[in-house]
């Protein structure tokens, strides 16, 4: 294998289908032979990029680039952006609504545990346009 691409198209607001990007992604590694440690890495990560661009930001397009070294993952969503990152970065801070946290959602957790589980983090973010998360987890550590 020298470099697999994959997209996946996420639709805000769709619990139904909430994860299945990820799962899709975490499946693919597998047939492929990764290691169960970078596969829990990758798909801890990608699951809660993945619903954040759920509850947050009317969903987007997920592209993992995927060769024997790297999982790369981008996250391009059609949010709001966010405006405070250091904020979002904070476990327990969330902007989640009401009705999203009865569903289990929301608890604050997702870029902190992104960032716990990747080798590369890089967020961007614009208000009013979206925010762009890109993240790499090497094959070997």
């Amino acid at each position: 294998m020298s470099e697999l691409i994959r997209k996946y198209d996420v639709c805000g607001d769709d619990f139904s289908r909430a994860g299945e990007a990820s799962g899709a992604i975490k499946r693919t590694l597998k047939d492929l032979g990764f290691r169960p440690e970078v596969i829990r890495r990758v798909a801890i990560a990608t699951y809660e990029a993945e619903i954040n661009m759920v509850i947050h930001a009317n969903g987007g397009v997920i592209t993992a680039t995927i060769t024997p070294e790297l999982i790369s993952v981008e996250f391009a969503d059609h949010g709001p952006g966010i405006p405070d990152i250091s904020l979002a970065m904070q476990e327990g801070w969330s902007t989640a609504t009401d009705d999203v946290r009865n569903l289990g959602f929301g608890a604050g957790m997702g870029l902190p545990n992104i960032n716990k589980n990747v080798d590369k983090f890089d967020i961007q973010t614009r208000e009013g346009v979206g925010t762009t998360l890109k993240i790499d987890v090497k094959a070997q550590q």
